[in-house]
């Protein structure tokens, strides 16, 4: 039995699974608003009240740069120690490991039906390298590094590297947004709060108006949700324009990540925005960004892209990982044996 967690800056999922690293049972799965908790800590409290069955090792995912075992998250206020979870929990070993990390790990057990495919493309993803995208709240980026049949997953932090303009509206955009942050990067374009900063660049510049029925509605909701529903539904000209341009940053910025990693085992674009705007992403706007890459768009064009529908996938990772440091652990205990 395994403990396993995907903390994100919206939501902390927390599961127990039993089986093996590649065929993982749930045998216990709880969501938790994260910004209601003061810490991981609390959460797993909470859970190992209602689940106490032993457990052999654990591990988290978590949305933010992890170094030496100690993550202070940029989307929420806590700071998560491996040293510290391992003793409330009274559990070893204990992992912590980047959210994308553990959602490379969770593709490896997933299904046909967990994805959905954007293209196949020319070069069929028989093999090499794999990225992967991933955008809530906020932008994650993750690559798999393709050795002995199978994938090596390691993170990164490139949501926040520097947002490059394409055009002359997106030069105008980057202006827009400096007047508002120290530093622009793809993140502030590209996740929940990336979307309303488009929708309010979009209003304040003149390019559509704001009824009010909107602005109120948006008082009392998610903002990004109503955008993103709105522009869905095609009831608001303003909504409409933002999930457009927000699509065609995605595709652009997927295609840098599968350039820098060279994906040409494919590209899958995660989190929980993909699912929920997935008809705006079949259009033709994702694609094209995704491709548009001058002399090497050939390149493009043979990477296989495929949406992950499943919302599990990085705590299915986080168990994968736990029970991988699990064998480890065994193996070094029986070797000192």
């Amino acid at each position: 039995m395994i403990l396993a967690g995907d903390i994100g800056g919206t939501n902390t999922r927390v599961a127990l699974f039993e089986g093996s690293a590649d065929r993982l049972t749930p045998v216990a799965v709880e969501v938790f608003s994260s910004p209601a908790h003061r810490s991981l800590e609390e959460i797993l409290a909470k859970f190992r009240a209602q689940h106490s069955e032993a457990v052999d090792a654990a591990a988290f995912g978590i949305a933010g740069p992890v170094f030496n075992g100690r993550c202070e998250t940029p989307n929420l206020a806590w700071v998560v120690d491996r040293a510290v979870v391992a003793a409330a929990l009274g559990v070893e070993p204990v992992s912590l490991i980047n959210d994308l990390e553990a959602n490379a790990h969770g593709i490896s057990v997933l299904e046909e039906k967990d994805f959905s495919v954007l293209s196949e493309g020319s070069g069929g993803g028989s093999g090499g390298n794999r990225a992967l995208i991933s955008a809530g709240t906020g932008l994650g980026e993750a690559g798999m590094l393709a050795e002995g049949g199978g994938y090596r997953p390691y993170a990164s932090e490139g949501g926040h590297a520097d947002f490059a303009p394409r055009d002359e509206i997106e030069i105008e955009l980057l202006r827009y947004l400096l007047q508002r942050f120290e530093h622009v990067s793809y993140e502030r374009v590209l996740s929940g709060p990336g979307l309303r900063n488009i929708y309010q660049f979009y209003r304040d510049t003149g390019r559509a108006e704001e009824p009010a029925w909107l602005a109120e509605e948006m008082k009392n909701r998610d903002s990004s949700a109503v955008i993103s529903q709105h522009a869905m539904k095609a009831s608001s000209e303003l909504c409409v324009m933002a999930l457009d341009h927000f699509v065609s940053l995605y595709g652009a910025e997927a295609g840098n990540l599968a350039l820098k990693g060279m994906a040409t085992g494919g590209v899958y674009v995660g989190g929980g925005i993909a699912p929920k705007i997935l008809p705006q992403l079949r259009e033709p706007k994702f694609l094209e960004s995704f491709w548009a890459k001058g002399r090497v768009s050939k390149v493009l064009r043979a990477m296989p892209v495929r949406v992950i529908l499943n919302d599990r996938t990085a705590l299915f990772g986080a168990g994968r990982v736990a029970m991988i440091s699990r064998g480890r652990s065994g193996a070094a205990e029986r070797g000192s044996a």
